[in-house]
């Protein structure tokens, strides 16, 4: 299965462009990374490839087809800051069955604990909330992950823990994995290919 992104160009309103002439794939069984400076319009790229955002050119395909947004998404997009991608108002088990019923193996495999299930998103740490979003986002439909900036925001030993659990899942079930990323070190150790983003924009105004 492919992911790509044609021609891409977004623009928010009359203002100017964040970029456009943007072209990326991704395969499957792929890992993939993308460095840049924050705020060069990573992040918006790898909302585009998830179907979270439309372009204002190009296009989006998966094998060559148009996006169709019906049921589970076959590409999913974890987020910097997991408080922000929850419902602070349901507990974990309710978060975690949005797209699927949750896999204990999968759990056991990200080091999610039982009893955080019972929890709201404010009784976990930071890193135990993100374990959490990953879970969510590695459902049985799931061809391709996008992990932007996923663990900026945790101390070093939650970092490799949660790469060693997610880059183990991914190696097993032969997803495509985009990880972006403004540290170049990290890309170049966990990633097969890396991308620089200086080099994949086109046209910039």
């Amino acid at each position: 299965m492919l992911l790509e992104g044609n021609n891409l160009g977004v623009r928010y309103g009359s203002g100017p462009w964040i970029f456009r002439e943007v072209s990326v794939s991704l395969r499957q069984g792929e890992v993939v990374g993308l460095v840049g400076p924050s705020g060069s319009g990573k992040t918006t790229l790898g909302r585009l490839l998830a179907g979270y955002d439309k372009p204002q050119e190009g296009s989006v395909a998966l094998n060559g087809a148009p996006f169709v947004q019906r049921g589970y998404h076959p590409v999913q997009l974890v987020l910097q800051h997991p408080e922000k991608a929850v419902n602070p108002l349901w507990r974990m088990r309710r978060i975690l069955q949005e797209g699927w019923a949750p896999d204990p193996a999968l759990l056991e495999a990200l080091a999610i604990e039982q009893a955080w299930l019972d929890r709201w998103p404010n009784e976990l740490s930071g890193g135990e909330l993100q374990r959490c979003c990953v879970a969510r986002a590695l459902g049985p439909e799931t061809r391709f992950l996008i992990a932007d900036e996923m663990t900026a925001m945790l101390d070093a030993i939650s970092q490799a823990q949660i790469w060693s659990s997610v880059l183990d899942i991914v190696q097993k079930r032969n997803l495509g994995l985009l990880i972006i990323s403004h540290e170049p070190h990290l890309i170049r150790r966990l990633c097969s290919r890396v991308i620089e983003w200086k080099d994949l924009i086109g046209v910039r105004t």
